[in-house]
């Protein structure tokens, strides 16, 4: 047995010097694609030394093996070295004509929903509201509390609220905007907050944990329910055309008081009644209301003297019904066949 392992020996050997004159005579790719299944492939040279192997005695294997993995080493590194000059010289080769037609380049595109966005804060931006931002990490003061939201009361359950260390949170709207806004300034105070919020939502056609809102707030005063429906109505008519109206129906926000959901009339049937309104004329849009006294409180301007009204909406809903989008979901799969249609 002892002749067996320098038989094998001398063939790994023999081998190397073998790969060497045929690497040295190699420079097409699909040469040297042959030469590694020559050597290293499945039913290759070097696969029939490790079968051989395990018919040596234990004592001979360690050796033995060593050279068979050096050599395996030592070919796949020549390939890799092989390849890499085959394709520097193919690179090197290439000719470039002028006359050629040129790529051509794609336009990018904003987004749906930044479109619409865009759309909105140009809307009430030009009815004199400043855009005023502020931070996606919340406290539960700015969030709730602020807002007239006690720790135990019963509308923290209509907002699953993602919540991290401490007393820190994801905000579920942009209404804390508001009250870091009226800190910083006295009246009259007139902006807009857009921006991102996140809720425990399961997604759906028209829920997502992570959506775009809208908060509107005007304080100075005598501010009346009377101007907040002008500045709705003025903003419906720009958005979507002289013809739609709207409506308030009685609600409750902790928030505003008295409160009220408002809606449009219905875009596609011009209120007569269609799928897109379940046939009853009008698209329910968000809410809005005059700022309860109480959040004053919080901010310490004299509700004896100011009044305000707030109001919010979801750029996602605006953006459904203005492109007639079923899913709200299409906006997030980043899908490059729906998004080149804006």
């Amino acid at each position: 047995m002892g002749g067996e392992k320098e038989r094998l020996l001398a063939e790994v050997s023999s081998a190397r010097e073998r790969f060497e004159r045929e690497a040295g005579s190699v420079s097409l790719v699909a040469e040297i694609d042959a030469l590694r299944i020559r050597y290293l492939g499945r039913k290759g040279l070097i696969a029939d030394f490790f079968s051989r192997l395990a018919q040596l005695p234990p004592q001979d294997r360690p050796v033995v093996g060593k050279a068979i993995n050096d050599l395996r080493a030592y070919v796949s590194a020549e390939i890799d070295r092989l390849r890499a000059t085959a394709a520097s010289q193919a690179r090197a080769e290439v000719v470039f004509d002028p006359t050629l037609p040129g790529t051509r380049w794609e336009r990018g595109r904003f987004h749906p929903l930044l479109q619409v966005l865009d759309e909105i804060v140009d809307i009430f931006t030009s009815m004199g509201f400043s855009v005023e931002t502020g931070p996606e990490i919340e406290t539960d003061y700015y969030n709730f509390e602020a807002l007239n939201i006690p720790p135990n009361h019963p509308s923290r359950d209509l907002q699953d609220t993602f919540y991290l260390e401490g007393p820190h949170l994801l905000r579920t709207h942009t209404s804390p905007v508001q009250i870091r806004s009226m800190e910083k300034q006295r009246p009259p105070v007139r902006m807009i907050a857009p921006g991102r919020c996140f809720r425990k939502d399961t997604p759906d056609a028209t829920h997502s944990p992570m959506f775009h809102q809208v908060e509107g707030l005007w304080v100075d005063k005598g501010v009346t329910f009377a101007h907040l429906k002008g500045v709705i109505l003025a903003f419906a008519q720009k958005l979507f055309g002289k013809d739609v109206r709207i409506r308030f129906r009685p609600s409750f926000f902790p928030f505003t008081e008295p409160s009220a959901e408002y809606d449009f009339s219905c875009i596609m049937c011009k209120g007569a009644g269609c799928r897109i309104c379940k046939n009853t004329g009008w698209l329910e849009i968000s809410g809005a209301g005059m700022v309860d006294p109480a959040v004053f409180g919080f901010v310490d301007y004299d509700p004896e003297e100011y009044t305000g009204y707030a109001f919010g909406m979801g750029v996602e809903r605006i953006a459904m019904l203005k492109y007639q989008i079923g899913d709200i979901r299409l906006f997030y799969d980043n899908d490059l066949r729906f998004l080149s249609q804006f």
